[in-house]
């Protein structure tokens, strides 16, 4: 188990000289400049994974000879990379400094943005892409677990929804900024990343506090953290390549069967290695277990209803991908109206209550699409009311759920992130998995079984959070 210290120790261990001035109870005097350049960070890694899905075409045709499947790794590398290295980057980041690992991350992200967008082949693309994966596993946790310490606990409701907002928001804009930047070229995708990456290190630089756990602290374990790495890789590769291949392929059900070996040992070394990477401490509490429980199938729906919404515009109203995109914008603006309210929100009524509230309007958008929406385009009338129910989704059940990393003791506050965001990342796979399994053809019968599958998502992540809230709340 890790050596324990106060916030404030963490906080200044490493601080030094000339650096800004120790976190006191009243939070770090930047603190909000801290929150603008960590929010900046995490929008820009988590945007990039929604917003390659509509240049995908685009991209196969820059690449003559690249096959779909070949093509779909630009996706798959990502999805793959940065859901195997969230949690042992977290970890790492508690040993050697938040700051360092999330401006190396941020470093790297723009330097292989760079990368993807001059990339001459596709090979030197789906690399790039593997590699800015792991620059945005950097980034996605350690932001969160920066921004902890540098607010006084009474505001960490507050920030963390904007965070969680922030994260909400760059799923749901994804397909509209994707869509307005292949008007122009696909690689402008990667491109813009390049002046954002380097203003934030900048600014990072100059703004960030440096917080680590006190030195002597055990290093994680190697085998649980190659346990892990191989489990949650095996298991996303099995999910993404299951549709193609099919489910009972051997090439499917081996990958299958090997990630249920590299997880079960990682449960082995959870519970006996003396500092294992996903420590068991974590689940000790009702709040955290749920949130990753939730974060899963909320995370399956959520990623249904981002791809299935725009595919639908596309491939069964014709609509333009341009048109798509904007389309699906009210989504994005609904989400931020409510994550911008989710402090008072969890002030009034606690975490549970917008959670599930969330969750169950998730499943409500994909039960009035199934009602509303049919082959005859009408936006206003059968899209429109679904997708606002989808940004109250996103506003209101995300910054919630990734809030229970604050109740683990503050130096797990970025492991916890680690593993809320690797929950998502895994859930999200699932989900695009399963839209693609069921839409072989683009039919409103075939859309209509994702939006199925999206509303018993909602209801079962509904239903965890319910069934494992606390039973005492203070």
């Amino acid at each position: 188990m890790s050596t324990q210290a106060s916030p404030q120790a963490a906080a200044t261990s490493t601080r030094p000289a000339g650096a800004a001035p120790a976190v006191t109870d009243g939070g770090h005097p930047r603190r909000w400049s801290i929150m603008a350049v960590l929010g900046a960070v995490a929008f820009m890694a988590q945007l990039d994974f929604f917003v390659v899905n509509v240049a995908l075409d685009g991209i196969g045709r820059s690449f003559p000879g690249a096959g779909v499947a070949s093509v779909s790794w630009v996706l798959s590398a990502y999805a793959i990379v940065f859901a195997a290295v969230l949690v042992p980057a977290g970890r790492i980041a508690d040993q050697w400094g938040r700051k360092k690992m999330l401006l190396s991350g941020v470093a790297l992200f723009t330097l292989t943005s760079a990368v993807a967008a001059v990339a001459p082949s596709l090979g030197v693309l789906v690399g790039a892409r593997a590699l800015q994966a792991v620059g945005a596993a950097m980034i996605v946790p350690t932001s969160l677990g920066l921004l902890y310490p540098s607010f006084p606990k009474r505001q960490h409701t507050v920030v963390v929804g904007l965070w969680a907002g922030v994260g909400a928001i760059a799923a749901s804009a994804g397909p509209p900024v994707g869509g307005l930047l292949v008007t122009l070229d696909w690689r402008w995708i990667f491109l813009v990343n390049v002046p954002v990456g380097v203003a934030t290190l900048v600014a990072g630089a100059l703004l960030l506090p440096e917080v680590r756990q006190p030195r002597g602290a055990a290093l994680p374990d190697a085998v649980s953290a190659l346990a892990l790495l191989l489990a949650v890789s095996l298991l996303v590769l099995a999910t993404v390549q299951g549709p193609g291949w099919g489910w009972t392929d051997i090439r499917t059900v081996a990958l299958f069967a090997a990630a249920a070996l590299a997880g079960a040992a990682t449960v082995e070394r959870t519970l006996r290695a003396k500092a294992p990477v996903i420590e068991k401490e974590l689940f000790a509490g009702r709040p955290f277990t749920a949130a990753t429980v939730a974060l899963f199938l909320f995370s399956a729906g959520f990623a249904i209803v981002l791809l299935s919404t725009a595919l639908f515009m596309q491939e069964v109203w014709h609509f333009s991908p341009l048109r798509a995109g904007v389309s699906i914008v009210p989504a994005p603006l609904a989400s931020i109206a409510f994550a911008m309210n989710a402090g008072p929100l969890q002030r009034r009524f606690g975490r549970t209550a917008p959670a599930v509230t969330g969750t169950l309007a998730m499943a409500l958008a994909a039960g009035y699409w199934l009602a509303a929406v049919h082959t005859a385009p009408d936006y206003w009338g059968g899209m429109f009311p679904g997708l606002i129910l989808v940004g109250l989704a996103g506003g209101l059940a995300q910054a919630p759920l990734f809030a229970a990393a604050g109740t683990l003791a503050p130096e797990r506050a970025t492991t916890g992130s680690a593993v809320l965001n690797m929950s998502r990342q895994i859930g999200s796979a699932v989900g695009v998995a399963l839209l693609v399994a069921l839409t072989p053809q683009a039919t409103t019968a075939a859309f209509d079984h994702a939006w199925w599958v999206q509303a018993g998502a909602g209801i079962a992540a509904a239903t965890a959070l319910l069934a494992l809230r606390p039973r005492h709340t203070p």
